[in-house]
């Protein structure tokens, strides 16, 4: 590399750009309007699941310097295939569509009144364009669109602190750190992780000249560059969402939360800033999804440039039939999805980060078979009476707050972990 320094902070810049997507913007202000004066909690739990797990996903990847296929492949090849494949399918169907979804009713419709079919398609007709020049993604994420992103938002975020505006209101969360951890699931970053740390690392791979040690502190840096920025975003909008919560109606929706915030704070002209806001950070994390999944689908058949070409078009496709569905309505089918794939992504990660003897083949297929054994009653509640599920969930620790596969998880890896070396 010429200018360590300089690669490192324009790849930073890119993971928090592609990171940084539909959900990143409308759920914290919505948080921390319903946290009100328990906003610091909700920001603790908020961050875990957004910020701090994420970024061990990049770290994990620096690790591995492999594909999303190597998280899981000591579980096994075929679960690992599998992983991938409800990943990648959750990824285009729901939170690269909801890009869409969320730059039509906050950046186009409101001024142009025009249909979503035409601004998914213009949409994503643009995400292609980039997808099929991704080698220079990087760059001109990491160089023009997010700095102008983080501006925009810093200037909401101070202008806001430094309001007279005071929290008078309180929390409608019974357990608020636990509300802001399954918030947290709804903006996809744990398995951005694991999709946009692939994108990455083959991004790179464009440097033949990059050694492995180089190509690792880049993405252990850049990685934390960007976990730096979504935790000041994040705390900053949830904080902001508390201060004017009182001023907010009881029933607003995310999207109204975000525009009356950026117009309290930047006036009129802010909900212009806002457009251009949600129009950039949408489109950066489309490119990723679209981006990642295309590459596996390459390295699924043998490195085929038109496998690559077929996936991107098929998901630009989806996204455009899935961009006409309104955000809420993504959020609400977003959800069991979330609460099956979600806790395995977060093992995956930990385990991942782990050095080669304290995470085994062995540990591998014990923890992940428990966490999905034990988050089975978080995603069956969605199908089934909630009632009938009660008698299950008192006898797990956590799961009537739809974690109760952390407990298993971590007694399975305590347990798994002694009996190896009992072996050794």
């Amino acid at each position: 590399m010429k200018n360590p320094k300089k690669e490192i902070l324009i790849t930073g810049f890119a993971l928090f750009s592609m990171f940084f997507g539909a959900g990143n913007l409308i759920l914290p202000p919505f948080l921390g309007k319903n946290a009100a004066d328990a906003w610091h909690w909700v920001t603790l739990g908020f961050f875990i699941t957004a910020v701090f797990i994420p970024i061990l996903g990049i770290l994990a990847h620096a690790r591995l310097q492999g594909t999303m296929y190597d998280f899981g492949k000591k579980v096994s090849p075929t679960f690992s295939l599998i992983y991938c494949l409800i990943v990648y399918s959750i990824s285009v169907a729901l939170p690269a569509p909801r890009t869409a979804s969320v730059t039509h009713e906050m950046a186009i419709q409101p001024y142009f009144g025009t249909d979503s079919l035409l601004t998914s398609s213009i949409y994503f007709a643009l995400v292609l364009v980039f997808v099929m020049n991704r080698s220079k993604i990087l760059t001109l994420i990491g160089r023009f669109l997010t700095p102008l992103i983080i501006v925009i938002l810093l200037s909401i975020i101070f202008i806001g602190i430094f309001s007279s505006n005071t929290i008078s209101t309180p929390t409608i969360f019974d357990t608020p750190f636990v509300s802001g951890l399954l918030e947290g699931y709804q903006t996809f970053d744990a398995i951005g992780a694991v999709v946009i740390g692939g994108v990455l690392v083959i991004s790179m791979n464009f440097n033949k000249n990059t050694s492995f040690q180089e190509k690792k502190e880049l993405i252990t840096k850049s990685g934390l560059i960007a976990g730096l920025g979504l935790l000041i975003i994040y705390a900053g909008l949830i904080f902001n969402g508390a201060i004017f919560s009182s001023t907010f109606a009881e029933k607003a929706t995310r999207t109204e939360v975000l525009t009356g915030l950026s117009t309290q704070t930047l006036g009129n002209i802010g909900t212009t800033f806002l457009s251009v806001l949600v129009a950039l950070a949408c489109f950066t994390t489309a490119v990723g999804i679209i981006t990642g999944t295309s590459d596996y689908f390459k390295g699924l058949f043998n490195n085929s440039k038109k496998a690559y070409t077929v996936t991107a078009v098929i998901g630009c496709i989806l996204g455009v039939v899935m961009g006409q569905l309104d955000v809420h309505d993504i959020i609400v089918i977003a959800l069991p999805a979330l609460m099956f794939i979600y806790p395995i992504t977060i093992v995956l990660i930990l385990l991942n980060i782990l050095p080669e003897k304290l995470a085994t083949p062995t540990i591998f297929k014990a923890v992940v078979i428990v966490t999905f054994i034990f988050s089975i009653p978080d995603f069956l509640q969605f199908f089934v009476n909630k009632e009938s599920l009660v008698g299950i969930q008192n006898m797990i620790p956590f799961s009537k707050d739809q974690l109760g596969w952390v407990l298993p998880a971590l007694l399975t890896f305590g347990v798994t972990s002694l009996l190896s070396k009992k072996e050794a």
